[in-house]
């Protein structure tokens, strides 16, 4: 295996679709999701230049892959997007994580020396494709593993009232935060900052969930989501303040990065724009289950020798409120660190959107935009993922 040895992974083209609401009415719930995907397939390869034939494989993050999304939809779309036969695909889950976990499993797969080019993707239509719809009715996927845990495991939202508890993060801090998630979304759309990474589709030009002039006055009115009596005993501890304005929205949408060596770059003259420098992932309580991203942070900086003041843009998926607030208390000391100025430039998802299996895809197209137009060096992104885990990949603009 010598001939691999020095191999890195690059980089060299990342688009996303804009993203929609993830109901009925948004502007992208009449595209199916295979569809969806194959145009971020179609536009990453006319974008790079490449002929799709030399790709090694696609590999596409999904969560609910069941119904419209179902029979490895990773391998559907590149055939509808035109690629030929010979090219291969899978599918991965990795919860919410899913398309950062592609983009780890392509960088692995081209420092091995497996792959020269290759695909990570991820797409999520949860107005065609519900969340939760893989549970069928009279299933039963946890088996043994519910007797570790015989008081019961809880949905996201209680692990996002039980970090805020925790914390002790007020209603006025977790609206705020979000009211600042939209303002510097639509700033940053207003600025066109978005434009490189955004392929039309369906009419949809923008992000369709960011909403201008949120402000905390107008989130205080919303209601707690997940509020149920039999909660409210077990966990006394829980204020109930995890809204719908304080939590990232059902969204529909896809994303794709294309990831090759330095040498096969150069060789097909292409301009990297990131090397994929460490990645990593963890386990964490699966109840609290959304705090794997401190850990995966400080893992992640650990394996690439780096620390905090090192990285120039976060990028943190705002699954919740509590969830980025709290990564920035303990590893950045506090809300007065200079942590959160360096976090989600450009808003989250909570304004923008989380399409659950294309977050990670979308978020890395995000971040290596950003660090172009910052004149950065290095980004880390680390999501939070069902389950009690949590991906951390940073990268280095070239």
């Amino acid at each position: 295996m010598a001939e691999f040895a020095g191999r890195d992974a690059v980089i060299v083209e990342a688009v996303r679709t804009p993203i929609g609401k993830g109901k009925a009415g948004g502007a992208l719930h009449g595209v199916l999701p295979v569809d969806l995907l194959a145009h971020s397939l179609t536009e990453l390869v006319n974008r790079a230049g490449i002929d799709p034939a030399l790709v090694d494989d696609v590999i596409t993050g999904a969560v609910s892959q069941v119904g419209d999304q179902a029979v490895n939809i990773g391998r559907n779309a590149l055939l509808a997007a035109g690629f030929p036969e010979t090219v291969p695909g899978t599918t991965v889950d990795r919860q919410c994580g899913s398309s950062q976990q592609a983009i780890a499993f392509a960088a692995q797969g081209v420092i091995a020396g497996a792959y020269d080019i290759v695909v990570a993707a991820g797409v999520e239509s949860m107005s065609r494709v519900p969340m939760g719809s893989s549970v069928l009715p009279g299933s039963d996927p946890f088996g043994a593993m519910a007797q570790r845990y015989p008081e019961g495991l809880v949905p996201q939202g209680i692990s996002a009232e039980l970090i805020a508890a925790k914390w002790g993060f007020s209603r006025q801090q977790l609206d705020e935060f979000s009211a600042g998630s939209h303002e510097k979304a639509a700033q940053a759309t207003k600025e066109g900052r978005f434009d490189n990474e955004l392929i039309p589709i369906a009419g949809l030009t923008t992000d369709e969930i960011v909403r201008p002039g949120t402000t905390v006055e107008t989130l205080a009115g919303l209601k707690p989501a997940f509020y149920t009596p039999a909660y409210e005993a077990r966990f006394p501890q829980i204020k109930w303040e995890i809204t719908p304005g304080n939590s990232s929205p059902l969204s529909d949408g896809s994303a794709a990065v294309l990831i090759t060596t330095s040498e096969t770059a150069k060789r097909l003259g292409l301009r990297p724009l990131a090397r994929i420098h460490t990645s990593t992932v963890v386990g964490s309580d699966p109840l609290y289950m959304l705090t794997g991203v401190i850990p995966a942070t400080e893992k992640v900086l650990q394996r690439a020798g780096l620390t905090l003041s090192d990285i120039d843009l976060f990028e943190v998926n705002e699954a919740f409120a509590p969830v980025v607030l709290a990564w920035a208390h303990e590893l950045g000391g506090g809300p007065a660190s200079a942590l959160p100025s360096k976090t989600n430039v450009n808003g989250g998802a909570i304004a923008i959107g989380h399409p659950l299996g294309a977050s990670g895809a979308r978020i890395m197209t995000t971040l290596v935009n950003a660090l172009e137009q910052r004149g950065g060096r290095y980004g880390l992104q680390t999501m939070c993922e069902g389950g009690g885990m949590a991906n951390a990949t940073i990268v280095e603009r070239l």
